[in-house]
C-alpha cells in the first residue's frame, strides 16, 4: 500500500476487524470486514451497521458575513435553513459543473460544510478563493474531526442505550449536541444508505473510544463495499462517478438543490440559468440490465447504435436481485422504458431505463 495513502483514527481498529484495505480517494479504507460484503449490506437494510466516514472533510465559516459567503458558495438556500438544520447542496464552477456535493449544517454562530474526501484540498482553494472582503474566519477542521455513520431502521433504538439525548426529538436532516457513549459529538439525523440513522462527528482522538462502545453494543462495521451497494440501490450520486466538474446539477436531476430565487448570486448560476433556457442536452437515468450480466462503473453504454456514455455506477442489487446501473442518456431519451445497451467485455447487453429510487423501504427482493 502507497505511503503516501492517509489513515483515519480507526485504521488499526479496521485491520484488528479483520478489514480489507484499499485505496480510495487518497486514504487507506476498508472495502469490507470478514462477515462480507452482503451481510454488511444486509445488516443496514434490516438491523444496524456502522461505517467509518473520518476521511471525510469538515469546513467551518464562522463571523458575521458568514451565511453570506456560505449563499454566494453553494446552489442551495442556506437562508432557509433554521440553526440545528441540515441540507443537501452542491458547490460549482462557473460554468454550472460541480466542484463537489456537500451537506450544510447551520449552527448559531457557525455554517459547517462537509465534503468529499478526495476534493477537500480543491473544495478549500475554491471557498478560500470566494471570501473576498467578506468579514469571515475560516477554518478546515478535517484533520481534527472523526466522523461515524450509524445506519439502519433499529439505528435509533439501538443508539439510544448509548446517547446522553433523545434520539427520537431529532428530526431527519437535523443535528443536536449530546454525547454517546461519554463521547462529545454533533448527533445528525442523516446518512447515506437510504436508512434511517445517525451520523456522530466528533474529536478525531475520540473516534476510536467511541468507535469501541459501539462494537461493544453490537453494531457490526460496514466497509466501502456495503455503502456503494447502499447508496446506489437509492440512487444516492457518487462524486467521481454520477456527478464530476464535466456535469452539471440539472443533468444530474438534482435541480432541487438549485434555488436560483434565493436572492443571492452564487457561483455558477448565469451557466446554469442559460442551461434552463436553452434545455439539458442529456439526464443521468437508472437502468437495470435485460440479461444475465454485472455492470461496472466505465463500461461503455451505446445509445441508437453508438457510444454515448459509460455505466457511472452499477453493481448486482443486493435487496431487489437485479443488475442495476446510472448512467447519461439523450434528454429526450432519457424516460421509463427507453432501451439501450452495454458493452460488457465485448458483448452488447441490453438495458432499459427503470424509475429511480431502485429501492424503497418495504420492497420485496425479486427471485
Amino acid at each position: 500500500m502507497s505511503e503516501s495513502l492517509k489513515r483515519t483514527p480507526l485504521y488499526d481498529r479496521h485491520v484488528k476487524a479483520g478489514g480489507k484495505m484499499v485505496p480510495f480517494g487518497g486514504w487507506e479504507m476498508p472495502v469490507q470486514y470478514s462477515a462480507g460484503i452482503l451481510a454488511e449490506h444486509k445488516a443496514v437494510r434490516e438491523d444496524w451497521g456502522m461505517f467509518d466516514c473520518s476521511h471525510m472533510g469538515e469546513f467551518e465559516i464562522s463571523g458575521p458575513d458568514r451565511n453570506a459567503l456560505a449563499q454566494r458558495l453553494l446552489t442551495n438556500d442556506v437562508g432557509a435553513l433554521n440553526p440545528w438544520e441540515v441540507q443537501y447542496s452542491t458547490l460549482l464552477t462557473e460554468k454550472g459543473t460541480i466542484v463537489d456535493d456537500c451537506t450544510v449544517y447551520r449552527m448559531e454562530d457557525r455554517v459547517m460544510i462537509v465534503v468529499n474526501a478526495a476534493n477537500i484540498a480543491k473544495d478549500w482553494e475554491v471557498v478560500v478563493a470566494q471570501k473576498g472582503g467578506a468579514n469571515v474566519r475560516l477554518r478546515d477542521a478535517s484533520d481534527e474531526t472523526g466522523l461515524i455513520a450509524v445506519q439502519g431502521p433499529q439505528s435509533e433504538k439501538k443508539l439510544q442505550a448509548l446517547a446522553s439525548v433523545s434520539l427520537a426529538t431529532i428530526p431527519y436532516y437535523a443535528f443536536t449536541v449530546g454525547k454517546v457513549a461519554g463521547v462529545q459529538c454533533f448527533i445528525s439525523r442523516t446518512g447515506y444508505t437510504g436508512e434511517d440513522g445517525f451520523e456522530l462527528y466528533c474529536r478525531a482522538s475520540d473516534t476510536p473510544a467511541l468507535w469501541d462502545a459501539l462494537l461493544g453494543a453490537g453494531c457490526p462495521p460496514c466497509g466501502l463495499g456495503a455503502r456503494d451497494s447502499l447508496r446506489l440501490e437509492v440512487a444516492y450520486p457518487l462524486y467521481g462517478n454520477d456527478i464530476d466538474d464535466e456535469t452539471t446539477p440539472l443533468e444530474a436531476g438534482l435541480g432541487w438543490i438549485v434555488k436560483m430565487d434565493k436572492g443571492a448570486p452564487f457561483t455558477g448560476m448565469e451557466a446554469l440559468r442559460t442551461q434552463q433556457l436553452t434545455g439539458v442536452k442529456r439526464k443521468l437515468v437508472g437502468f437495470k440490465l435485460l440479461e444475465k450480466a454485472i455492470p461496472r462503473h466505465g463500461m461503455p453504454v451505446h445509445f441508437g447504435g453508438k457510444a454515448f456514455d459509460i455505466v457511472r455506477s452499477g453493481c448486482m442489487s443486493p435487496s431487489t436481485g437485479e443488475p442495476i446501473g446510472l448512467t447519461y442518456l439523450p434528454a429526450d431519451s432519457a424516460k421509463v422504458g427507453t432501451k439501450f445497451d452495454v458493452d460488457i467485455r465485448g458483448k452488447m447487453v441490453p438495458a432499459e431505463v427503470i424509475k429511480r429510487p431502485f429501492w424503497t423501504k418495504g420492497s420485496v427482493k425479486k427471485k
